[in-house]
C-alpha cells in the first residue's frame, strides 16, 4: 500500500481539476487511484486544498484540524471504493467519515 498526500493551494488543485477531470471549479480534495489492477495493493495520490479546507471549516463552524482530518479520511474512503456523486452515496460516505473520525480520535 502506498498513499501520498499533497497539500496545496486552491489554484494548484483547480489546475488539476481542469486538466484531469475537466471540471472548472474549486474543490477541497481530488483522489487518484494509481493501482495497476483491482487485485494490486492500493496505491493512490490525495490532493488537498488547504485554502478550501480552511474556508470550509469556517463555513461549517468547525476547527481547521477537524475539517482537515475529515477530508483526509474522505480521500482514503474513495480509495476504498466509496463514491459520493449521488445522495445515497453521500450519506454513506458521511456516515463512514464520522465512524472513522470517532475511531481515530479515541
Amino acid at each position: 500500500m502506498s498513499l501520498t498526500f499533497i497539500f496545496c493551494s486552491d489554484e494548484f488543485l483547480l489546475d488539476i481539476n481542469k486538466r484531469f477531470l475537466k471540471h472548472d471549479f474549486y474543490t477541497d480534495i481530488i483522489t487518484f487511484e494509481l493501482s495497476k489492477s483491482v487485485k494490486a495493493a492500493t496505491e493512490g495520490e490525495v490532493y488537498i486544498s488547504v485554502d478550501r479546507v480552511k474556508d470550509n471549516s469556517k463555513q461549517l463552524s468547525t476547527s481547521f484540524n477537524d475539517e482537515l482530518h475529515r477530508v483526509i479520511i474522505h480521500g482514503v474512503l474513495h480509495l476504498c471504493g466509496y463514491k459520493d456523486k449521488k445522495k445515497p452515496e453521500q450519506a454513506q460516505m458521511r456516515s463512514a467519515e464520522n465512524r472513522y473520525l470517532e475511531l481515530y480520535f479515541k
